[in-house]
């Protein structure tokens, strides 16, 4: 541990004081102006200033520089101790004696370490090799901090696919594939589904003051799941008790059973109620219902009849609603084409070879392609895309096209509006009923039972009205903070915009007036924009 960095050294002469200044060694530091102006005040020695700065700034050899006439009282060797902000390592810097005087003892320069706030950590061998062989002017950690041992968190590997946003295929002649979806996932008994990987707790490290560093928390995490589905013995693993379909919805992990209708779903069957996903071999009859808590899939028509699904509706052949047909799904809609139906995916996307006046809401995506790939009348929502070779028609048919906010959160905002003056007729009836009442009493009317019931029951509702009311004052601002943060929607046409078009983008409306060819509808600065597509 040679010397390398330049040095300083103090001393005492008949003429006074003097600085004994060492030139750096190859690849060493020149003494800095601010260490140097340190020491010296910190001792208490007049100097010109210009004189030192000057000459540091071309020290090539030894060099002597009177100081001041006054003979100051000789020091012994010193130490400077920084401790880094993150109290991880501890420098000290050693300064030599003066000509003649002491040397720090090795107790001495543990005890400067403590003074300085350092109790944990000392580099033993770092501090002999010191001992036997001084550096001067040079910043040396002597202590240093034990790091804390980061642990990991825990891993859950899902042995199916979770991804349900990926979408149909595209033939080469421009239709979609409805027979190769790969958004359900079947699985068999026995089959495993998921393993968890458990977190790892990390270990504190302590800084050099002596104070515990705490390593960052780790997420723990466990295997939820459903029926028909169980775990290994020390939970890590999970199996499928049953053949079906899996699925995972808010972390959670779900095997439905399938049931099969062979046929259409009509009076011979009655309406189909299942926890599970529903397979239909041929059409949905007008008037029936299928409520499935899985996926839902239909080889033939859907007439003016409602599916509800909890996972995703596809329908190989589509929907002929008569203004009547609905479907509603928690996940995808796919369909071969819409036409006079209400259509709702709560959480995905809407996928169709055409729309025609029906009323269509998804939270992601509404795209129409394929052959015919056209939106004609009705109202078309969604959060974010909405795409399609054509919107209206060359009649001039009133359509609808609104994106950037999420249709479940708009909806929500409309029927809570709608609720506020039927719960503040509510509420004044109630009001009118207990000033009637109260009025009665305080001119010392007996009451009967029924009417003293009544009162407190108004009052009661009263009281509730006004906490649901509060409610949904703020759950309206919560909701319109949603729908004003929301201003990324977009509407590409690829081939004609119509007349009679309606383009709404996060709040912003544009009218089509004349036909637009190739369009694309963002909204920039506060308006739509329209650019070539």
């Amino acid at each position: 541990m040679a010397q390398v960095n330049g040095y300083f050294q103090i001393s005492i002469r008949d003429n006074g004081t003097w600085l004994v200044l060492y030139p750096p060694k190859e690849g060493g530091k020149s003494v800095r102006f601010e260490m140097a102006d340190a020491f010296l005040l910190k001792w208490r020695i007049g100097y010109d200033k210009k004189v030192l700065s000057d000459t540091l700034a071309k020290v090539k050899e030894k060099v002597e520089l009177h100081l001041t006439s006054e003979k100051i009282h000789p020091m012994d060797e010193s130490a400077t101790v920084i401790i880094s902000p993150d109290h991880l390592f501890a420098e000290i810097t050693l300064y030599p004696p003066a000509e003649g005087r002491n040397l720090m003892s090795r107790s001495e320069i543990i005890s400067e370490l403590v003074r300085c706030g350092v109790k944990y950590g000392l580099d033993e061998e770092r501090l002999t090799e010191l001992e036997n062989e001084r550096l001067y002017c040079t910043p040396i950690k002597l202590a240093k901090a034990t790091l804390p041992i980061e642990g990991k968190n825990a891993v859950i590997t899902y042995h199916f696919n979770t991804d349900l946003s990926r979408k149909p295929k595209m033939l080469e002649d421009g239709s979609v594939d409805f027979h190769t979806l790969d958004t359900i996932c079947p699985v068999r008994a026995g089959d495993l589904l998921a393993e968890l990987e458990p977190a790892v707790q990390g270990r504190p490290g302590i800084d050099v003051c002596g104070k515990p560093i705490r390593p960052a928390k780790v997420n723990n995490l466990i295997l939820h799941h459903a029926n028909r589905i169980h775990l290994s013995e020390d939970g890590l693993k999970m199996y499928s008790d049953v053949s079906g379909h899996v699925s995972l919805v808010d972390g959670k992990v779900f095997v439905s059973d399938t049931y099969e209708v062979s046929a259409d779903v009509d009076s011979s069957t009655g309406d189909v109620v299942c926890e599970g996903n529903v397979e239909v071999k041929g059409n949905v009859r007008t008037g029936f219902k299928i409520d499935a808590k899985g996926d839902v899939i239909v080889h033939g028509v859907v007439e003016g009849a409602e599916i509800i699904a909890g996972g995703q509706i596809v329908l190989m052949r589509g929907i002929q609603g008569m203004s009547r047909g609905k479907l509603f799904a928690q996940g995808n809609v796919i369909s071969k084409f819409i036409e006079s139906a209400e259509v709702v995916s709560k959480y995905g996307y809407v996928q169709s070879e055409a729309i025609m006046h029906s009323k269509v809401s998804a939270k992601t995506d509404v795209i129409v392609g394929g052959k015919k790939g056209f939106i004609s009348g009705g109202v078309t929502r969604c959060g974010q895309t909405i795409e399609a070779k054509t919107v209206g028609s060359n009649m001039g048919t009133n359509t609808l096209l609104e994106v950037g906010v999420d249709p479940t959160v708009a909806e929500e905002y409309r029927r809570l509006e709608k609720q506020i003056p039927e719960l503040t007729a509510e509420k004044e009836s109630a009001v009118q009923n207990i000033v009637l009442l109260a009025k009665k009493l305080k001119q010392g009317e007996q009451l009967p039972v029924d009417r003293l019931l009544m009162l407190k029951q108004s009052q009661k509702r009263v009281s509730e009205i006004e906490t649901q009311l509060d409610e949904i004052d703020k759950r309206l601002e919560e909701l319109q903070d949603d729908m004003n943060m929301k201003e990324n929607g977009m509407i590409r046409v690829e081939q004609t915009a119509y007349s009679g078009c309606k383009i709404t983008i996060s709040g912003a409306v544009y009218y089509v007036k004349t036909e637009l060819s190739h369009a694309r509808f963002i909204k920039e600065r506060g308006d739509v924009k329209i650019d070539a597509y």
